[in-house]
């Protein structure tokens, strides 16, 4: 599925954005909320509006989670197995929402990082994403 070079290139934006984590992460949750109004209702409990604290804390926790992830591609589901769990059994998100949020992010990173953002890159990062989604999705199953 990932070809080393893609996997060079998620590792490499996962550590180029770690720096702006919360930035990053708090657009591509406002953008996934704005989109997608129907995830909100997750977040009910939270000041989700743009700059506040709770979105740039979750978005921050999110991109590097993923960083996490991108650094262990070929582990992913053991790497991911806690956050998977709890989305799962305790914060019951419905599955197509990681769906969406990948696609938040992967417009978010190609708005921040035009450069590093190539055609290549993006390729790496859906698929990236995808699976990542897949193994956030695991525990539905």
């Amino acid at each position: 599925m990932l070809t080393q070079e893609d996997k060079n290139l998620l590792v490499s934006i996962s550590e180029s954005i770690a720096a702006d984590a919360e930035e990053i992460g708090a657009e591509s949750l406002l953008r996934m909320f704005t989109c997608y109004p129907k995830t909100k209702t997750y977040f009910a409990h939270l000041d989700i509006s743009p700059g506040s604290a709770h979105l740039r804390s979750h978005g921050r926790k999110i991109i590097l989670a993923i960083g996490e992830g991108a650094r262990n591609v070929n582990t992913l589901t053991t790497a991911l197995a806690p956050l998977s769990a709890l989305h799962a059994y305790q914060l019951m998100i419905h599955p197509t929402n990681f769906k969406l949020l990948s696609h938040c992010i992967l417009v978010t990173l190609a708005c921040h990082r035009p450069q590093e953002f190539t055609e290549v890159a993006h390729g790496a990062w859906d698929k990236f994403l995808s699976a990542v989604s897949a193994v956030l999705s695991e525990k539905y199953r």
